[in-house]
């Protein structure tokens, strides 16, 4: 199980999908029920974003392999772990 948020970018497989997610946000609300919170809001790959009726929306706890991770710097890691702490905040209310 992923512990912590993989960076923009990453390339995983998510449990449910036969096609790769690239990842491109964090935090995102909606889906099938309008109070979720997710983790990350991902894109076809390598197809990318297309439009708006498919972005998919998904958890760490869904994510069942990772094919490369995203571009990590400094400024990407002070994001991450403030994205990880909104998150936490969110899901725990």
């Amino acid at each position: 199980m992923i512990n912590r948020l993989l960076p923009i970018g990453s390339v995983v497989l998510v449990s449910d999908m036969k096609k790769k997610l690239m990842i491109v946000g964090f935090c995102q609300k909606g889906g099938h029920d309008p109070n979720a919170v997710w983790d990350y809001t991902g894109v076809l790959f390598p197809e990318g974003y297309y439009d708006s009726e498919n972005m998919f929306l998904f958890n760490n706890d869904q994510i069942s392999q990772i094919y490369a991770l995203g571009y990590q710097d400094e400024e990407q890691i002070k994001f991450i772990e403030k994205a990880e702490q909104i998150l936490d905040e969110i899901k725990n209310e």
